[in-house]
């Protein structure tokens, strides 16, 4: 196909293809001037092996898991089994939510994925004056090992698989994990899942940090340093493309500012002396969906061919797993509407197709209501029966890679591969991602691809179903779920009543030993982890390393 001779007449049938296309557009224009992507890159009318040239099956496609995994990390993929069905939970109190994951395991969740509230996030116990108005709103509240005991109570943790979204205490939070499986018998050996743990985007795009950038690494590399040995199967990090996209980034951006994160993680981890191929296996990456779904396919299929070659060249893994990109994907918050919210259930199909096509390892599928407030059970359960439609009725997760080959998405592949890798090598040059972040160079290309984006909206250039066209008169919306105000001042009695029986001497001594620690060089998790057991609450823990390694001030220049 590639031979010069083979590509001389492809380029003759497509200058005369070329010909009709000019007879054909004197009777009927297209519909505009120019077509883009989601992310605004210019579509071609046709594509053919001419815009693949040069293309190397065994380098650039391979086979399905192997190197460069640019078909997918399994060699069967979803013919051995179907991705993870995960639905994003949590609100209120633990014993609201815990009914709510009962809920979705009834209804064929295969995995849980748990929400935390704002002060959870940031290290403040519900009865902290900042957490005022905030308890239980966006996520579930949880202060201490009650709580989380609460949170999984009947639901045996051997048994399912977990993924927490949580980044600055995620030390503590993946502390109580433990030890509410070790109530539950559980050696932390066995358990599986996922802690989001990816403070650079934080800085990046979300605001959720606590502590400066150099005691975030130390705690993230004390993670990777506890579990490779304490907890083999939980995957450490999911390095988190998501909130990039959701905070205005184009598809090469999203790949290429959270693969610039990984490397600098891979950095942290060599530089504190533990080998690549003892903790890379179990790294994984957290991407968004967006609605141009072709686009997003190449966006997967170069994000793992890209790391792979990282990997592999730049810091010398010799491991098979230690190459594989696995990644989990929610379909893309930011592109649901307030505006005729039943929409919202088709575009959340088209994302869960891009994902599936493009092989992800697990899948959250939001809610219809989301763009309005927490969703219902009804709207979840839509949701959930997405992703079981698209795995059992759509045929597509029946192959491996079934876009491969396409002129389209081989070319698309390899247009975001090589623009990501232009951002790495940006980045690179200024010293790495941290140092990119603090003169806010990533956040000001994300700004900029915002910008654009919107004002494509705004002048009608990008149409969006139902908001700036298709309007109709709406009824304002009914039956959206909504957390009682209540739930905060019955978690401040949860924590006095805690704080009454709990043994306090103990938890002072526990405390003083981690905050000693902080002061050294040891590795925190253990520390973390006995004063979880004692109850400590999440606020005096973070509390003591707030006390010793300060908080992150943004200092960006931009």
């Amino acid at each position: 196909m590639f031979e010069k001779e083979r590509l001389g007449k492809v380029k003759e049938s497509f200058d005369a293809f070329d010909e009709k296309v000019a007879e054909a557009l004197k009777k009927r224009p297209e519909r505009k001037e120019t077509f883009e992507t989601g992310s605004g890159a210019v579509v071609n009318r046709l594509y053919t092996p001419l815009d693949i040239e040069g293309f190397d099956y065994e380098n650039d496609l391979g086979m399905p898991g192997s190197y460069p995994y640019t078909r997918g990390v399994q060699p069967t993929m979803y013919r051995g089994r179907f991705w993870t069905m995960r639905m994003y939970a949590g609100f209120a109190t633990a014993e609201e939510s815990n009914k709510r994951y009962k809920f979705l395991i009834e209804q064929g969740s295969m995995g849980l994925s748990v929400a935390f509230d704002l002060p959870t996030q940031i290290g403040y116990d519900s009865d902290h004056p900042l957490a005022e108005g905030e308890v239980g709103k966006v996520g579930v509240a949880i202060d201490s090992l009650a709580d989380m005991e609460i949170l999984f109570d009947g639901i045996p943790l051997d048994k399912v698989s977990t993924s927490m979204t949580i980044n600055a205490p995620a030390s503590v939070l993946l502390a109580m994990y433990i030890a509410v499986a070790e109530k539950q018998g559980v050696s932390a050996d066995k358990l599986r899942g996922t802690i989001q743990n990816d403070i650079l985007k934080e800085y990046i795009a979300r605001g959720t940090y606590i502590f400066p950038t150099e005691a975030s690494m130390r705690l993230i590399t004390n993670i990777f340093e506890y579990c490779s040995k304490e907890v083999p199967l939980w995957n450490t990090i999911s390095i988190s493309g998501y909130h990039i996209r959701e905070a205005g980034s184009t598809a090469a951006q999203e790949v290429g500012f959270t693969l610039s994160d990984g490397i600098a993680y891979v950095d942290a981890a060599i530089k504190a002396g533990l080998d690549v191929d003892t903790f890379a296996p179990r790294l994984s990456f957290f991407f968004n969906a967006h609605n141009d779904i072709l686009e997003e396919v190449a966006k997967y299929r170069a994000a793992r061919r890209l790391w792979a070659r990282i990997m592999k060249e730049r810091f010398g893994a010799k491991k098979p797993k230690s190459m594989a990109l696995k990644f989990h994907t929610q379909t893309g918050g930011s592109t649901l509407t307030a505006q005729q919210p039943e929409n919202n259930i088709v575009r959340v199909a088209i994302q869960t197709l891009a994902a599936v096509l493009g092989g992800t390892q697990s899948l959250h599928t939001n809610s219809k209501d989301e763009a309005l407030a927490l969703p219902t059970e009804d709207s979840v359960r839509v949701a959930l029966r997405t992703q079981q439609i698209v795995a059992y009725e759509s045929g597509a997760a029946d192959t491996v890679d079934p876009l491969a080959g396409s002129y389209y998405i081989e070319a698309k592949t390899k247009a975001i591969e090589e623009e990501a890798m232009k951002y790495i090598k940006r980045i690179d040059e200024i010293g790495g991602a941290p140092r990119a972040i603090d003169n806010g160079y990533i956040q000001q290309e994300i700004m900029d691809a915002a910008y654009n984006y919107q004002k494509d909206i705004e002048n009608g250039k990008r149409i969006i179903v139902g908001m700036n066209k298709f309007q109709i008169e709406e009824e304002a919306p009914k039956g959206l779920l909504k957390v009682d105000p209540s739930v905060g001042e019955l978690q401040k009695s949860k924590i006095q009543a805690l704080k009454e029986k709990r043994d306090n001497a103990l938890v002072q001594e526990r405390l003083e030993a981690l905050r000693t620690a902080c002061k050294s060089d040891e590795n925190l998790m253990p520390h973390i982890l006995d004063a979880v057991r004692a109850y400590g609450t999440l606020g005096e823990i973070c509390g003591v390393m707030r006390e010793v390694f300060g908080e992150y001030q943004q200092s960006v220049q931009l």
